[in-house]
């Protein structure tokens, strides 16, 4: 069995189709990680969801902002914005048991067997691995329980320090903000949502999440997406594998048992750049 993880879909279904035939893929005998933002943007978002679900157990995915904002568009209308391509899924029919298999997807996904940590976007210096399941638990039992409070909430850059006195809504909201948006932070669990370019482009204190010294989770890797101004990227204890097929890039799949084997692409069919 080869274990894959595949970058940021974002409707590319076309690609996805394509890299999973150039990596051979057997349900038979692989299983597909998912790095989250299945959705939008991209030309399918309907068929790439339709896609990854029909995978069943072969496939493991994690939430996303957008994915997220899909759930919120769709149960709490909030609104569309001008780059949505959110409406084939809205308008489907089958919408509503897409809808409730997103809905249940976690946050975080850890591999017992191998230590390896699936999350979208990042996690706080001060977060061990076992504390950002114990969070992410907790973002996703109101997913499930309260989905309208937890998603009528979520839309706010504040709190944007993390404390362990903060109040259950806010805890909670900075939390869905750093698994699902995290790119910069500060040592001190400072965190800026806003800036999106290259790891070197941010000035002091500022610093890529996985850069801060002593970081609590580092004795496990994060497998995570998001950032594809930064692209694909190892070092010790990270794997990031955004390469921007939505603006241009590629859609990349890397073996997570061959530390050798060289990545897999399909170029993007998308008339975007990244940074656009």
């Amino acid at each position: 069995m080869a274990r894959w993880a595949i970058g940021d879909v974002q409707g590319c279904c076309e690609e996805l189709v394509q890299l999973l035939a150039r990596i051979r893929f057997s349900e038979q005998r692989d299983r597909v990680w998912f790095v989250g933002d299945l959705v939008n943007r991209g030309p399918q978002s309907l068929q790439a969801l339709r896609l990854v679900r029909g995978l069943g157990d072969n496939a493991i995915s994690v939430l996303g902002n957008h994915d997220l904002h899909l759930l919120a568009v769709a149960l709490v209308n909030a609104k569309l914005r001008k780059s949505d391509t959110l409406s084939d899924i809205l308008q489907a029919p089958d919408r509503e048991q897409l809808l409730q298999w997103l809905q249940r997807l976690p946050l975080v996904h850890v591999d017992p067997a191998h230590g390896d940590v699936l999350l979208h976007a990042g996690v706080l210096p001060q977060w061990s691995v076992a504390q950002t399941l114990q969070l992410a638990a907790e973002v996703q039992q109101a997913l499930r329980e309260q989905p309208r409070a937890l998603l009528s909430d979520m839309y706010s850059d504040q709190p944007d320090r993390w404390q362990e006195t903060l109040a259950p809504r806010e805890r909670m909201r900075l939390t869905i903000n750093v698994l699902t948006r995290l790119r910069f932070c500060t040592a001190d669990g400072r965190v800026d949502f806003r800036h999106k370019g290259r790891p070197d482009s941010a000035a002091k204190p500022w610093l890529p999440w996985f850069k801060v010294p002593n970081r609590a989770s580092d004795d496990q890797r994060i497998v995570f997406g998001h950032w594809s101004a930064l692209g694909l990227h190892r070092e010790r204890g990270v794997l990031g594998i955004d390469t921007g097929c939505v603006w241009g890039g590629a859609l990349t799949a890397v073996n997570l048992d061959d530390p050798e084997a060289p990545p897999v692409s399909v170029p993007s069919r998308q008339p975007r750049s990244i940074g656009e």
